[in-house]
């Protein structure tokens, strides 16, 4: 930790990476607890909440089942299906403030909620939502060069696919739209 928070609490659901992290923060204002999902965190014990390194679909499922322990902040990180994680903001009233892409070999988003409450979270107001949802209203209006990068080559990849089920299809078919409409602006 660099001083940037008072006080952390890691929570592990298996007992080696609880052991890794009580030994990778010995020494500093940090706890290690060992239990499931949300269950080692009290309501309102927390300010700010990161998970990271698990899909889309496994946060989504933690963050749902313990939705009076989640604090106003969420700072998530999925390795896939960041969709699912953009919907579940929408649907319990967290609005997407900001999202980053990682560069490297991976690229991995990096999502900052806020919670707001019920209501349209204005990050997709005046923008395709389908497309916003798959691959991020944020990043959509930035366009950084290599977030399209990562779209060609997704577009590239899927559209050399013999065959595509119906999941697969509809992303190509988004992914298409999005990057017509990219160059679109350019021009």
């Amino acid at each position: 930790m660099a001083g940037r928070i008072e006080r952390g609490i890691a929570i592990e659901n298996k007992q080696q990476p609880f052991l890794n992290s009580q030994r990778n923060l010995r020494g500093l204002p940090a706890q290690v607890r060992l239990a499931d999902g949300l269950a080692g965190l009290e309501p309102g014990e927390a300010d700010c909440l990161s998970i990271c390194g698990m899909g889309g679909q496994s946060i989504s499922q933690i963050l749902s089942a313990a939705a009076d322990r989640i604090p106003p902040v969420v700072i998530l990180q999925p390795n896939r299906s960041p969709e699912t994680v953009r919907r579940w903001g929408q649907r319990q009233g967290y609005r997407l403030i900001d999202e980053q892409v990682t560069t490297g070999q991976r690229a991995f988003v990096i999502l900052r909620f806020q919670h707001q409450g019920p209501g349209d979270d204005p990050a997709y107001a005046g923008i395709d939502r389908d497309a916003a949802e798959l691959f991020g209203p944020h990043l959509m209006r930035r366009r950084e060069p290599h977030w399209v990068r990562r779209l060609e080559q997704e577009q590239h990849y899927l559209s050399r696919l013999d065959r595509l089920g119906p999941d697969a299809a509809q992303r190509l078919k988004t992914l298409d739209r999005v990057l017509v409409e990219l160059s679109n602006r350019q021009n």
